[in-house]
């Protein structure tokens, strides 16, 4: 009987800001601009890093820019002091001339030298015609079986051993090579034809001043492309410019990581000021200085060197290749990396050969049969020298006409019976393994029983080679949001100034025992797909009496990183997170509506009253910090910021006097047994000479180029402190179709699943309890209860019997 699975759910407390279900795209620091002289030129003979860095080391060889002035939100000035850089990737806008200087050069072999700029041509197939044959038996004599009959075979060539005809061996030889190289050509010039697809892809580049169709291929470093609606990003590009507001551009990332939410990119505000026609980009002659192409999809740290002035450059104004074009018309953009220096080609590597365990099996098998056949041919050629010294050579019948000894006769017959005995070794089994391995692939695309009707997708088997390996699995590593979850957030609850709402109740707050859907059109913007029961908040916001209900609803509205374009007249939101769609759209509906951003600003509706606020800076979310602020200057002048996050980084920069922090603790916890998503709301009033100094040391740390982060992260702390609690928002984001039933199946196969959540611990335990990773049975052992020192002993017991529930607080 299969024992219970080990169920792991890592809660890390208040993780449940998960802003975009696993990745971050906020707006990052504002665009900052310097200006500089030539003397300040980048140091192209600094050693560039390898990929093979840490994070930390490559942040620690960038030097700190010089301080600008002080706004976040605009292009700040620097000072024209010369700076050591340690940058050394150049990029020059329309200047092919630029890249043959001797510097750019590196040497391939001896004296010869190529341009360190790749070309956009990219290749992922193994062979060509000329390293197909050399290569690919190289490859299949790295089989055990393979080498030893090309083994035996050299040995039946030499006529003073062999005992068969050569080409008994020969023939089954290539018979077994040929199959294999077939089934490696195929599969190659798949990757052929996909190659010269994507290779001779077109898109617009500048040539000769206009823009002309090009294939991809032919695309170069420092060219200036225009991209239309739904194509794809040829190469990794800085942004100049757009056809929507700002120069935003709304790219999907499905390519790169799988997240099929729609993310956007801005481009500087000067760019998209005098980068618009096409004369002008024609003209653009800036200059690049950036860091070395390297694998990392999240960070890219740049400067752009233009008109006698710099502007720092962020991931935030990049669209990387692989990404799609979406919702927007057009865009501008400078190639920066190329081909294989794009960093998703730097994230693939090389195709590598993945061994089963059958494939183990049988080379363990062959090596054993090997080692049995070396011993029977010793134990053979040892009982002949012995034969030929007693009895052959006194038998005259016997004599060959060759003066042999008896230990040479017996040495060369040592390899005579390796040849007779080869039969022992099967070569013949990896054929038969590779044969069986392709019914099963076939038998797995006709599976009726994994075909899924809703989307009418059966199952694929794309390889052949790890089919056995899906019955010999013993643990599941699974994330929780949109993975077990459907990753659709729907605003469900909420705890205001202590109350809380959301359950089903009349206009006077009395229960109600049949559910009836609140009737949104007196909101001419409400979201006709949003329901909601609880007719006391309604009222509530209506009569206006309550002013921390308007907060509320009005930090909903504009604390967050959400776009909005209008189609039919209707909003349409496109945010880089679940959440904070779900949280931009409930505001929404409940009269507080987002209408419109520029950099500077944004605009809302309150209950009908359309008002422009100043967006003075925005404090990005990361997992680090579970949080993300806002600060805007009100109508009145006043300064306020607003903040929302997990609750447990915010109860640390809370007020010490706040009143309602036990009720609202009180409510989490009944959100979170409920399973739903919770996060605080609090804001804070900022003096305007507190915030100028705040600001500057905020611009100081936006321009800085070593441990750029870490500085911004200082600085948020700063201003985050003494905040007064508004209350908390419940999400819901509901699990999957059949997710309880397949836990609970490859339970019963003793598969033991650990999954990772960002939940508070009731959630994750009710989530877990939901999907049936945890029983009746299942013993729950919490991280603060078990020391570092005897985790070790204390857990074994509950290991051994598979019964354990791991919460782990770290």
């Amino acid at each position: 009987m299969p024992l219970p699975p080990v169920a792991v759910l890592a809660a890390l407390p208040g993780a449940a800001l998960r802003m975009d279900g696993g990745t971050s795209s906020m707006i990052s620091e504002r665009d900052s601009e310097t200006t500089f002289d030539e003397d300040s030129q980048p140091n192209d003979e600094v050693m560039p890093y390898s990929d093979d860095e840490t994070e930390d080391e490559l942040d620690s060889r960038q030097p700190a820019a010089e301080p600008g002035q002080n706004r976040t939100d605009r292009d700040t000035q620097e000072s024209r002091e010369p700076q050591k850089k340690d940058c050394s990737w150049q990029v020059k806008a329309n200047d092919e001339q630029f890249y043959q200087q001797p510097q750019f050069k590196r040497t391939v072999f001896l004296c010869f030298k190529k341009s360190k700029y790749a070309g956009n041509a990219i290749r992922t197939y193994k062979y060509n015609p000329v390293t197909f044959l050399p290569l690919n038996l190289f490859e299949q004599f790295k089989r055990a079986a393979n080498f030893y009959f090309l083994v035996l075979l050299i040995l039946q060539s030499i006529p003073q051993i062999t005992t068969l005809s050569w080409y008994t061996t020969l023939v089954p030889l290539l018979l077994v090579l040929g199959i294999t190289a077939v089934k490696d050509l195929v599969d190659d010039i798949a990757r052929h034809r996909m190659d010269n697809e994507v290779n001779n892809r077109t898109c617009e580049v500048i040539r000769d001043g206009r823009f002309k169709p090009t294939k991809w291929k032919d695309i170069k470093v420092g060219d200036i492309l225009r991209l239309k609606k739904n194509t794809f990003v040829p190469a990794d590009i800085l942004l100049l410019s757009s056809s929507e507001p700002n120069s935003l551009c709304y790219v999907e990332t499905a390519e790169l990581d799988g997240e099929t939410n729609l993310k956007f990119k801005m481009a500087l505000e000067v760019t998209h000021r005098h980068l618009q026609e096409e004369r002008a980009l024609a003209d653009f002659n800036g200059l690049i200085e950036c860091e070395e192409p390297n694998n990392r999809l999240d960070k890219f740290a740049g400067t752009l060197f233009w008109r006698d002035t710099r502007y720092s450059l962020d991931a935030d104004k990049v669209l990387l290749r692989g990404c799609k074009i979406r919702n927007t018309d057009s865009c501008h953009g400078l190639v920066i990396f190329a081909g294989a220096d794009t960093k998703i080609m730097k994230n693939s590597g090389k195709t590598r050969f993945k061994r089963t365990k059958i494939d183990s099996l049988m080379n363990y098998m062959v090596y054993t049969i090997f080692v049995v056949l070396i011993l029977l041919s010793a134990g053979l050629a040892i009982g002949h020298t012995y034969w030929e010294q007693q009895v052959g050579n006194s038998s005259w019948y016997l004599f060959d006409a060759q003066d042999f000894s008896p230990p040479h006769r017996g040495f060369l017959n040592f390899w005579g019976y390796i040849i007779v005995l080869n039969t022992m070794v099967p070569i013949s089994l990896y054929v038969s393994v590779e044969v069986i391995r392709l019914g099963q692939s076939y038998f797995i695309n006709w599976d009726l029983q994994m075909y899924y009707p809703e989307k009418d997708t059966p199952a694929k088997a794309r390889t052949t080679t790890l089919n056995e390996q899906l019955g010999q699995i013993h643990y599941v590593f699974s994330d929780k949001t949109g993975t077990l979850t459907q990753n659709i957030m729907t605003f469900k609850k909420c705890c205001i100034n202590g109350q809380r709402y959301g359950d089903c109740r009349d206009t006077a707050g009395q229960p109600r025992s049949h559910p009836e859907q609140v009737d949104f059109s007196w909101n001419t913007y409400a979201d006709g797909k949003f329901s909601f029961y609880d007719h006391y908040l309604i009222e509530q916001i209506k009569s206006g009496k309550d002013p921390e209900i308007q907060k509320f609803f009005f930090l909903l509205a504009i604390c967050h990183t959400v776009m909005v374009d209008t189609s039919d007249g209707q909003l349409n939101y496109q945010a880089a997170s679940p959440d904070e769609g779900a949280l931009v759209t409930a505001a929404r509906n409940f009269g507080y509506v987002f209408l419109s951003r520029t950099q500077n600003t944004i605009t809302l509706s309150e209950m009908g009253v359309e008002r422009t606020y100043d967006v003075l800076a925005i404090l990005d979310f990361n997992s680090d910090r579970k949080r993300m602020s806002v600060i805007v200057r009100e109508s009145g002048g006043s300064i306020r910021l607003y903040c929302k996050g997990a609750d447990t980084v915010i109860y640390e920069r809370l007020h010490p006097r706040n009143l309602k922090r036990e009720a609202t603790e009180e409510a989490l916890d009944i959100f979170a047994s409920e399973t739903l998503r919770t996060l605080c709301l609090c804001y804070r009033d900022i003096s305007q000479d507190e915030f100028e100094a705040w600001n500057k040391k905020c611009v100081e740390a936006s321009v800085a180029t070593t441990n750029r982060d870490e500085a911004l992260d200082r600085v948020y702390e700063e201003i985050e402190k003494n905040l007064i609690l508004l209350g908390a928002t419940a999400i819901e984001d509901k699990l999957q179709d059949g997710v309880p039933e397949t836990i609970s199946r490859l339970s019963k196969a003793d598969i033991k699943i650990w999954v990772l959540t960002g939940d508070k611990k009731e959630t994750a335990e009710n989530i877990g309890f939901s999907c049936e990773l945890l029983t009746d049975e299942t013993t729950i052992c919490y991280g603060e209860d078990i020391s570092l020192k005897n985790v070790g002993s204390r857990l074994i017991p509950y290991l051994q019997t598979g019964v354990i529930l791991i919460l782990l607080l770290v």
